[in-house]
């Protein structure tokens, strides 16, 4: 039977999978975001084009490796990341310096206009990635992320994927925000969401499918199983 899992008992698998388990994060990043890669190009084709959105975090650290993996497997991909490298958590600092060094077509955008402008070159043969925001994300987006999702709602383009989580939605309520990423398709992360489940979040996450991380079966039963 399909699992789902809280905000919580996916971090929980992650600090654990790390201090039980001695899998460095970068390696749960780096499966997750692969997987997530195949997923892509099994959905849009092996010869694709691709626009990826990413934040600071290590939803952008995920959409760096995801970068990575469809232009090693023949794809033009566009990258732009909203902040300075200052911000960058250490997991996405590496993964970001890979792609840069790969010389893959980067944008380093911490304002609203040059983020819109981004979004609006998308075009409608191109499938768009947002690793934005992630399972952590609760509340109100703010400016100038809250204007990007919307300039990209508002994109043509062949396909709109969300990593783990459109961005703007929250993981444990399926509540929209003041600005949602309205995705064709969400592959989240070691199970399936609570919130995905909810009326709300239907018109958000689209199809959804999961992508594993490679931590141990056993942890994510016993995780299943706790009351977080």
């Amino acid at each position: 039977m399909a699992i789902t899992l809280s905000r919580a008992q996916v971090r929980r698998v992650d600090e654990l999978a790390i201090e039980r388990y001695r899998i460095p994060g970068i390696i749960l990043m780096e499966n997750a975001a692969r997987n997530a890669a195949d997923l892509i190009r099994a959905t849009y084709g092996n010869d694709g084009r691709a626009v990826i959105f990413a934040g600071p975090g290590n939803n952008g650290g995920d959409g760096c490796v995801i970068a990575r993996h469809l232009h090693n497997a023949g794809w033009t991909v566009r990258f732009l990341i909203t902040a300075t490298k200052d911000r960058f958590t250490p997991d996405t600092r590496v993964n970001f310096d890979i792609i840069q060094a790969m010389g893959l077509a980067v944008t380093i955008a911490p304002t609203a206009e040059p983020q819109t402008a981004f979004a609006r070159s998308i075009e409608s043969g191109e499938v768009v990635i947002d690793a934005l925001l992630g399972t952590g994300f609760r509340g109100e987006v703010r400016s100038p992320t809250a204007e990007l999702i919307q300039a990209i709602n508002a994109a043509p383009r062949c396909g709109l994927v969300a990593v783990d989580v459109p961005s703007g939605l929250d993981c444990d309520t399926g509540e929209p925000s003041n600005a949602t990423i309205r995705a064709d398709l969400t592959i989240t992360f070691v199970a399936n969401k609570r919130g995905f489940l909810q009326p709300t979040a239907a018109d958000y996450v689209g199809r959804v499918e999961v992508a594993d991380i490679g931590a141990p079966r056993e942890l994510i039963a016993e995780i299943v199983a706790s009351p977080i």
